[in-house]
């Protein structure tokens, strides 16, 4: 109609589906060394702690404590890496948790007393909390809905990966027999991907929806005529990322804990609550002190390690491949499922102190369960159910229930399973069988869906 607002004229290019290509890969890939360094850090004192009992005189609270003092950081990173990730962007976030990855990796290798031990562990903490927000946090807003499944779980795949190089490379630094030092090898091994990662995130371009809210359109323009959109228009892409986001009526301060996004919280806490009462953690944690209590040599309990890392590697992968088209709520339940049938023959298996093939085989299966469920699908759902303008708060809502629980898991596991290793399993797969509730009655599914469709979906305004 003659006189009436028209929008600019839409570009044929800009309607075209861009094919999944290899510079988004890249992108999430880089992002993603976030995830493996995470994955690294985690595990690698599995190896090490029977070392700094001796080294350090530690009884088992303080044991337990020396673990979790890493968790202590991590709770920080994850609920404080928000606002800083708001305002400079979450490549400059990316940068700087890569530069505390390096830091720590060398502190501990060089730790000269127990304190100064638990306060570069401190400083690693803080990078793996705040890298379990800001990767998948960023990968999700590159990402066109089509892919955004899978290309957000290379983030748990690099968590798993790095969960069995730290594996592979303690059970390697382990052969060389290197003596009272070997520990400090386990853990400086991590300052060269550390280094890595600092300098390869600079390749990336800065998340199109921060940029948006910043009102960079100009260069949100740029990012997303490279990494996608899923109305296959830019022009369409930013209006609704705009309209999304509603900032004349919003703001990026506006309060986070509010009845209008007590739909997502519920949901975060909820995933992230039931992630570690799993156990997962503790069982990566104390991989081989759980086989040598179960009879295995040093040597074999490590190996026995590189084995469940490769198995939940194995299973991640083929989650990963079907994230999209199965669903996250499909995977949960078969996650369950797994999850209680591991846990309880693990159990039974410390219960009945049955030989320690039944042991190796349950934990396979509960760490299978792991990485085809909760595994690959937390990190994606927390990052998909928050609106645009306070994504960056959920997903570090998010990660802070997940890293609290797992801080209160790995210090009291090395006491229960002192007195008594099958209670813990039971208690665990008691927990599974309510996420196996939750997941049938509450989670909803997210697959194939817009971030911006979500947030309607969810009831959002």
């Amino acid at each position: 109609m003659p006189g009436a607002h028209q929008h600019p004229p839409i570009r044929e290019a800009d309607r075209k589906q861009p094919p999944f290509h290899l510079y988004l890969l890249g992108c999430a890939l880089v992002a993603a060394l976030g995830g493996l360094l995470f994955g690294f850090d985690t595990a690698v004192i599995s190896g090490t702690t029977e070392a700094l009992r001796d080294k350090f005189a530690l009884s088992d609270n303080l044991l337990g404590f020396t673990v979790a003092s890493a968790l202590i950081g991590t709770i920080l990173g994850s609920i404080g890496v928000a606002r800083p990730t708001d305002a400079i962007g979450r490549r400059g976030a990316l940068a700087l948790l890569g530069v505390l990855y390096f830091i720590s990796a060398l502190g501990c290798a060089f730790a000269w007393d127990w304190w100064s031990f638990l306060l570069f562990r401190f400083l690693g903490g803080l990078a793996v909390g705040g890298a379990s927000v800001v990767s998948p946090l960023y990968i999700a807003e590159i990402s066109p809905a089509r892919y955004r499944g899978r290309l957000v779980a290379i983030t748990q795949f690099n968590v798993v990966l790095g969960i069995l190089l730290a594996y592979l490379s303690n059970y390697l630094i382990g052969t060389l027999h290197l003596g009272e030092h070997e520990w400090r090898w386990m853990f400086g091994v991590m300052a060269a991907p550390s280094a890595a990662f600092c300098l390869l995130i600079f390749l990336t371009p800065q998340s199109p929806r921060w940029l948006v809210a910043r009102g960079r359109l100009a260069e949100a323009r740029a990012v997303l005529q490279r990494c996608g959109s899923d109305s296959g228009s830019v022009e369409d892409e930013i209006r609704e990322i705009q309209h999304s986001m509603d900032l004349a009526h919003h703001s990026l301060r506006e309060p986070f804990y509010c009845r209008r996004y007590r739909t997502p919280i519920l949901l975060a806490v909820a995933i992230s609550a039931f992630n570690q009462l799993s156990g997962i953690n503790a069982v990566l944690y104390y991989t081989p002190s759980i086989f040598k209590m179960a009879g295995a040599g040093v040597e074999s309990a490590l190996l026995q390690s590189v084995i469940v890392g490769f198995t939940m590697l194995v299973f991640t992968v083929l989650a990963m491949a079907i994230i999209d088209h199965f669903g996250r709520r499909n995977l949960m339940i078969a996650g369950s499922v797994g999850y209680i049938t591991g846990l309880s023959g693990a159990a039974w298996a410390f219960y009945a102190k049955v030989d320690g093939l039944l042991l190796l085989v349950s934990l396979l299966v509960f760490i299978a369960a792991h990485g085809f469920g909760q595994g690959a699908v937390i990190w994606v759902f927390i990052s998909e159910i928050f609106p645009n303008r306070v994504r960056a708060r959920g997903q570090a809502l998010g990660s802070f229930t997940h890293w609290a629980m797992n801080a209160g898991i790995s210090w009291t596991f090395p006491i229960i399973a002192a007195a008594a290793g099958w209670m813990a399993f039971a208690f665990y797969a008691l927990c599974m069988v309510g996420q196996l509730a939750w997941v049938l009655l509450v989670m909803p599914e997210t697959k194939a869906v817009s971030l911006e469709k979500i947030q309607e979906k969810l009831g959002i305004e």
